[in-house]
């Protein structure tokens, strides 16, 4: 079959990447427009961009679909099939419409849970036992398709996001294989989402990985994981934003964002229920480090507080 990519970050280059192995033929690649990052705010392309460059794929970068002249460049394409993943731009209804057999997208989650933007994260924040991916008959709601193809993942209790992320990516790359060959056997049978049980995965902001110690243990360390490594737990420390990478939970008791003790293998902070103990943190300017090279390069004493800090 012929088929048109739609992706940006390296949750969707682990799937091109798949296809490019299979049978089926990559007739172009839709990514977003290169973004300038680094400390030299330089223009860097996307890791779909990249891939697809290295492999004679055409790229195309448009800031939005809905205009007519990009359609009339999809529609010449004639592609059979869009497998889109984490591309990041709305797909009006006409380019919905535009392949043979519509649009397959890899979802992060078991949907209907966790439709949006940021599945893994709140995976790991709502304490989820399993994930996995989902590939979805595209239509113009917000991942509210019809599912072709589900399959599960256990989220272990030393997931971060990152780990996660590898562990989908790779799964959804086999999910995708799987489902063409379905479709080019035949018609894809494909069940209605029940909307009654859904939920959604807002995007992450950097406000809200401030800590906030008068919660859990459980709970705070649950949101170190899932922000590990954006955009990184953060609490404040002596008017000092320290991020936070790792952690372990404890036993202690005492006033919420209080220093209970430090020893080699972290330093161990007062929760509402337990404790925290930070294992690898980061002071601004400088590189994560364990607790014990930490403490060596910052004022730290037993009886410190923690506080929340700002966005």
């Amino acid at each position: 079959m012929n088929i048109l990519f739609a992706g940006t970050p390296d949750f969707a280059a682990a799937a091109l990447a798949t296809l490019l192995q299979s049978e089926h033929r990559l007739i172009g690649v839709l990514t977003q427009p290169d973004r300038r990052s680094g400390r030299g705010m330089q223009l860097s392309a996307s890791p779909v961009k990249r891939l697809a460059l290295q492999h004679g794929i055409p790229v195309l970068q448009p800031d939005s679909l809905k205009g007519d002249v990009i359609q009339q460049e999809l529609r010449a394409l004639q592609p059979d099939v869009m497998v889109v993943a984490a591309y990041g731009l709305i797909l009006p209804p006409a380019v919905l419409q535009l392949p043979r057999h519509g649009c397959l997208n890899i979802h992060a989650s078991l949907l209907p849970r966790w439709r949006g933007a940021a599945p893994i994260q709140r995976a790991i924040l709502a304490d989820d036992r399993q994930t996995g991916i989902t590939i979805m008959q595209m239509d113009a709601g917000l991942d509210t398709g019809d599912i072709v193809l589900q399959q599960a993942c256990p989220i272990s209790s030393e997931d971060n996001a990152q780990t996660l992320h590898d562990k989908l990516a790779s799964l959804g790359a086999d999910c995708i294989v799987r489902a063409l060959q379905r479709l080019a056997n035949g018609p894809l049978r494909a069940q209605p989402q029940d909307a009654g049980q859904s939920s959604y995965a807002a995007k992450l902001s950097k406000a809200e990985a401030w800590l906030e110690w008068n919660r859990s243990a459980a709970e705070l360390e649950r949101a170190v994981r899932a922000y590990n490594p954006f955009p990184v737990a953060c609490g404040e420390l002596n008017g000092t934003a320290i991020k936070i990478w790792r952690t372990r939970r404890g036993s202690g008791k005492g006033i919420p964002g209080t220093v209970l003790g430090m020893d080699k293998s972290g330093i161990e902070v007062a929760c509402a229920e337990g404790s925290l103990w930070l294992e690898i943190l980061q002071k601004p300017g400088g590189k994560p480090l364990p607790a014990a090279q930490f403490v060596q390069g910052f004022g730290l004493s037993v009886g410190n507080r923690f506080g929340k800090g700002a966005a």
